[in-house]
């Protein structure tokens, strides 16, 4: 897999991609990481990639000419989905990450202020995506999101393939409760059934776990 970030703060998304997971995919070369700084398509001096809203309003808007230009440097005469992170988008969820960890390669845009020139939106971009409803000063830590759900799909970035194929949302539940040594902690004991041996049983509590945790918290996923 082939991340290619367009940020104003490439900085941020190398140094927080270098870490746990991540960094590991990367390091084992499961993962390449690019991170394009926009400045760089700049055409004048003061390396400028705002502008004031036309027709007035609060906020400023990424220009379109250089974010142009990154796209159609990064991208070349490749067929990589091109994402944009914006609140409006699509909600990311385990089923898109799903999907995007079979791509070989992703660009993704880090919008900031109030966002991109809605021609680039037009032009270049194939996906939206958001993390969810609520505003976030940039694109940087969507981003971060949605490469590290990706990531950890990859075959052979995580050493036991099952971890990843039992998390929350893979099945449409939540994940069940985990327990690990010691038995009894603060008066509080593991359940019986996990101390037995007999897999099948705990396979079938896991199960019944999962559901009435789901039912209890998200509901709306058992619909």
């Amino acid at each position: 897999m082939r991340f290619d970030v367009i940020t104003i703060f490439p900085e941020l998304i190398r140094d927080a991609m270098s870490h746990s997971i991540p960094g590991r995919a990367i390091e084992a070369g499961y993962v390449a990481l690019h991170a394009h700084d926009l400045r760089d398509y700049t055409d004048d001096r003061h390396k400028t990639v705002d502008d004031t809203p036309c027709g007035g309003g609060a906020g400023m808007i990424f220009k379109p000419e250089p974010m142009a230009r990154a796209i159609e440097d990064v991208k070349g005469q490749d067929t990589a989905p091109v994402i944009y992170l914006t609140a409006d988008g699509d909600r990311l969820d385990q089923a898109t990450a799903n999907h995007l960890s079979l791509k070989s390669r992703l660009i993704l845009l880090c919008g900031h202020y109030r966002g991109i020139d809605e021609r680039i939106r037009t032009k270049y971009v194939t996906d939206e995506i958001s993390v969810g409803d609520y505003v976030l000063s940039g694109g940087e830590f969507p981003a971060l999101a949605l490469m590290d759900a990706v990531t950890r799909l990859i075959p052979g970035v995580i050493g036991d393939a099952e971890s990843a194929l039992d998390d929350s949302f893979q099945n449409g539940l939540l994940d069940c409760p985990w327990y690990t040594r010691p038995r009894e902690f603060k008066g509080m004991s593991v359940p019986d059934v996990l101390l037995n041996g007999d897999h099948e049983k705990i396979e079938a509590w896991r199960q019944d776990e999962a559901v009435k945790r789901t039912r209890q918290r998200r509901p709306d996923l058992l619909e």
